[in-house]
């Protein structure tokens, strides 16, 4: 059974974004798992985030990410679903950063987003989901553009 969901969302979720909450919305919404978005940063554009006008005092990367516009659009589409989540910031490789909290929170699945990128429409993984399917302490979830979500 499905407990605990993670979903990466990153610098280029944005055109993939609702397909990412749709695939998420039906893994954690059928067995009743929370969610867990991850939304990592790197060192220069973390710095240049908490020093914006509208960020908190010495800001966490947690607080970051939840002001991240991709990652307010997934929090309301699972708040519009009623499905629980929490959402964690980091700092560092996106690869190797979504990996640490999926091992942090035990989860059971991670879902992704990958894209066409050849006219023949053979999926090529970027260097961030090739990583985390390399490396995941649990199935991953795949959902390319225009195709159902494949699992690997």
């Amino acid at each position: 059974m499905i407990e605990t969901v993670v979903l990466a969302v990153g610098e280029d979720t944005g055109d993939r974004a609702e397909r990412l909450e749709t695939v998420t919305a039906s893994e954690a919404g059928a067995t009743g798992a929370r969610v867990v978005v991850v939304h990592v940063f790197d060192e220069a554009t973390y710095a240049e985030a908490a020093d914006a006008p509208h960020a908190p005092p010495d800001p966490t990367p947690d607080e970051l990410a939840r002001a991240y516009g991709p990652v307010q659009d997934v929090m309301a589409t699972l708040d519009a679903e009623g499905i629980p989540y929490e959402v964690r910031g980091a700092v560092g490789d996106p690869g190797t950063e979504v990996v640490a909290v999926a091992r942090d929170v035990a989860a059971d699945r991670i879902v992704v987003g990958g894209r066409r990128r050849t006219p023949a429409g053979k999926a090529t993984f970027g260097s961030t989901a090739q990583a985390i399917l390399l490396s995941a302490p649990c199935p991953v979830t795949v959902s390319l553009d225009g195709d159902p979500p494949a699992e690997a």
